[in-house]
């Protein structure tokens, strides 16, 4: 049986975003991945709950897709994980409602590749400014895979757009398709560069 993805989207402004309007129309037209805009659905931050808490239970790969944000993710996302991961649910002695399921984030940054390293502009490895997320899948019983990540895009091009937006789609169709070990993951720092080692 096919995996069923729920990609949660959230980016305040989409609509200046090239590389995201990219990312997102290369998404797979599948019954099997939800798209989930989160600040077209809750544009006043009113997150509903047990709607969202659903939404995950019909899942089995969770994706936060969203900006890099002052090291972080957007507001809404934040919102988000305070309110729906809620404790005898997601996390707790009883809850247990999320385990087993994969969680990936798909991450797009201004800054290059090489900014992200201890002698670099911004200090830390993009797995480093992450590691409150990782943490959040673990308490939440999740199983946090590394990030895929589009560096450099205010300086991207086009043609980079759509090769990143071409790489996603495959990575969706794969994610949906096959079966992920967690394990075979082990040691890479981003998604992109394990999977570049399954397209052969």
């Amino acid at each position: 049986m096919p995996n069923k993805i729920l990609i949660l989207f959230a980016h305040p402004l989409f609509e200046k975003s090239n590389v995201n309007d990219v990312l997102v129309n290369h998404i797979p037209d599948s019954p099997n991945i939800t798209f989930h805009d989160l600040y077209q659905e809750y544009p006043e931050f009113d997150v509903d709950m047990q709607r969202e808490q659903e939404l995950l239970l019909l899942h089995d790969i969770i994706i936060w897709h969203h900006p890099m944000y002052w090291y972080s993710c957007p507001p809404l996302l934040k919102q988000w994980i305070d309110i729906v991961l809620e404790h005898g649910w997601a996390y707790g002695k009883e809850g247990t409602a999320l385990k087993g399921k994969l969680l990936l984030q798909t991450i797009t940054t201004g800054g290059r590749k090489e900014n992200y390293c201890s002698t670099g502009r911004d200090r830390f490895t993009i797995q480093q400014l992450l590691e409150p997320f990782n943490q959040t899948a673990k308490v939440c019983n999740l199983t946090y895979l590394p990030p895929f990540v589009v560096h450099g895009t205010h300086s991207m091009t086009t043609e980079g757009y759509i090769e990143n937006g071409k790489l996603y789609r495959q990575i969706l169709e794969y994610l949906e398709n096959k079966t992920i070990t967690p394990e075979d993951l082990s040691g890479y720092q981003y998604f992109n560069d394990w999977f570049k080692t399954k397209l052969g």
